[in-house]
């Protein structure tokens, strides 16, 4: 994890943030606590001042919940900060930081703790995602992707099933933006062969070769044959953001639930694991032609 930068001031930060609430939210949580710790000041005093519990100061530093501009007023002011310039941007950014994002009319379909994942992968840089069962959800046919949502939303209306798989074709223009972030892929063999019927799956497999083009999209894939390798206990996604205040993060998805995990430690393993699945993996040109192949094999 990339250490924080040291607080400047808050104008300066305003002109660098990052778009999207999410983002914008870990980042004022993060000033705030540098804020804090550099007085001195406990999260049970801060929570004090805002009529609040410490817990309540955690989640607000860590990005968790959004930010009212009183609260945020008055931790400024038992921080210190009387610079009504400086004061001024840091509301600007509690003010901005709870617009709410694109995928906020999906709300009704996005359990919470997925609604984090997006708003982080869109203001990303750089993602590195490890998937061994499924297709990761960027790079997913609609006709997969649709497939994919049944498996776990069975009970599911027809109309209900649609909007998901909507939200998921939409999600996927993070990659073909401008500016978008570099995605590497790295992808189980497995996880071709998961998709029902042939047509599905032929469908699929060009589309991974066509998007391999964009100069932003690295993928490669681990044939069967590899055998046991470092990620062998499931999928997990590492996200980098141009922001410096920003700490790379590692997503692990669960049935009903996901870990956002930020401290160095656990970022650094991750990391070592992502770069030896690289290494076992086929190269990129050569995940190409094992693609090709795969779908003669179809």
């Amino acid at each position: 994890m990339r250490a924080a930068r040291p607080h400047d001031s808050a104008s300066d930060h305003a002109r660098e943030r990052p778009q999207g609430p999410t983002a914008l939210r870990i980042v004022l949580g993060n000033q705030l606590r540098q804020l804090r710790e550099a007085r001195g000041i406990t999260t049970g005093v801060a929570g004090n001042t805002i009529r609040a519990s410490h817990a309540k100061i955690s989640r607000m530093e860590l990005g968790r919940v959004g930010f009212k501009e009183r609260d945020v007023a008055d931790l400024l002011t038992l921080y210190g900060i009387t610079d009504e310039q400086e004061r001024g941007a840091f509301l600007a950014l509690a003010r901005r930081s709870n617009v709410p994002g694109w995928w906020h009319h999906y709300n009704d379909i996005l359990p919470s703790w997925f609604e984090m994942y997006l708003g982080l992968e869109q203001a990303s840089s750089v993602i590195r995602t490890y998937e061994p069962q499924l297709v990761p959800g960027l790079l997913q046919t609609e006709e997969c992707a649709r497939a994919v949502i049944l498996l776990g939303n069975s009970s599911a209306s027809a109309e209900d099933v649609e909007r998901r798989v909507a939200l998921r074709m939409k999600r996927q223009k993070v990659l073909t933006q401008p500016e978008a972030p570099s995605f590497w892929a790295v992808i189980d063999e497995a996880a071709l062969w998961r998709i029902d019927g042939r047509s599905a799956m032929r469908e699929q497999i060009r589309h991974l070769v066509e998007i391999a083009d964009f100069p932003n999209i690295t993928l490669q894939a681990i044939p069967f044959y590899s055998g046991a390798h470092a990620a062998v206990g499931g999928p997990f996604t590492i996200l980098r953001f141009s922001e410096p205040d920003l700490p790379d993060i590692v997503y692990l998805e669960q049935l009903t639930s996901a870990l956002y995990l930020d401290k160095d430690q656990d970022v650094q393993h991750y990391l070592v694991v992502m770069d030896r699945l690289c290494v076992q993996a086929k190269p990129p040109a050569e995940t190409i032609r094992f693609l090709n192949s795969t779908l003669k094999e179809i």
